[in-house]
């Protein structure tokens, strides 16, 4: 298999972490495609690759698979770890994954993924309040039912990958997830110390451009206290 993985600038684009953090976490290889956000609306650009519009998009020879969801989905078929083999663990895993790829508007909107940055939120909606409360949730259960230090056991699986996103967000904006013995926040570090998070966030604080919409959503989001970012 000869598989090319096209995602978006690292300090963006969360939906392209995540198919990119399960496939190096797992081992699976890839070359690694970026196509970066140059301006607010990349839809007509990305159908050049991309039936969507959108990335992240896996290439398989003649099949061209696109969405976070469906691309695990595909590797899932392929490549064992995607899902844990423990059968709880794996039902736990698939819920987790799914509420996350429908769910979770509120973070998603209130908090914008911004690797490079630290930022003092304004005051949370309720919304945001609720999703922030159940990511805790997810988090502490998981690793309370499973053992961790993963969500779904002792091995990182596709409920790792697609929280991914959030625990870069959780950082960036200092959002409480659980300090305590079994807290989320154990999970968080746990993840960020991954290697292949650690190469994904080096590599966006390497990056030097910027994108207009994405920098407006940031400013929105609160008062930027840190910018590690290049340039």
């Amino acid at each position: 298999m000869s598989y090319t993985l096209i995602t978006a600038n690292r300090n963006y684009s969360s939906w392209s972490l995540r198919p990119w953090v399960l496939m190096k976490a797992l081992g699976i290889a890839f070359e690694d495609r970026l196509e970066p956000f140059t301006k607010p609306d990349n839809y007509e650009d990305f159908r050049g690759f991309s039936p969507t519009g959108q990335v992240p998009v896996l290439i398989d020879g003649e099949r061209v698979i696109p969405d976070s969801l469906g691309i695990a989905l595909y590797l899932a078929e392929r490549h064992d770890g995607v899902w844990p083999a423990d059968e709880a663990a794996r039902a736990f895993a698939q819920g987790a994954v799914c509420e996350m790829h429908g769910g979770f508007g509120h973070l998603r909107n209130d908090c914008t993924m911004n690797v490079g940055v630290r930022v003092t939120p304004k005051p949370m909606s309720e919304g945001l309040k609720r999703n922030v409360s159940r990511a805790r949730e997810i988090f502490e259960t998981g690793l309370d039912r499973f053992g961790g230090p993963w969500l779904a056991g002792a091995q990182f699986s596709a409920a790792d990958a697609f929280y991914a996103p959030v625990a870069f967000r959780i950082r960036t904006y200092g959002l409480d997830v659980g300090q305590s013995v079994g807290g989320g926040q154990a999970w968080v570090d746990h993840i960020l110390a991954h290697p292949a998070m650690q190469q994904w966030e080096a590599e966006a604080l390497a990056e030097d451009w910027r994108e207009e919409a994405h920098e407006a959503e940031l400013a929105s989001a609160g008062v930027i206290t840190a910018d590690y970012r290049a340039g």
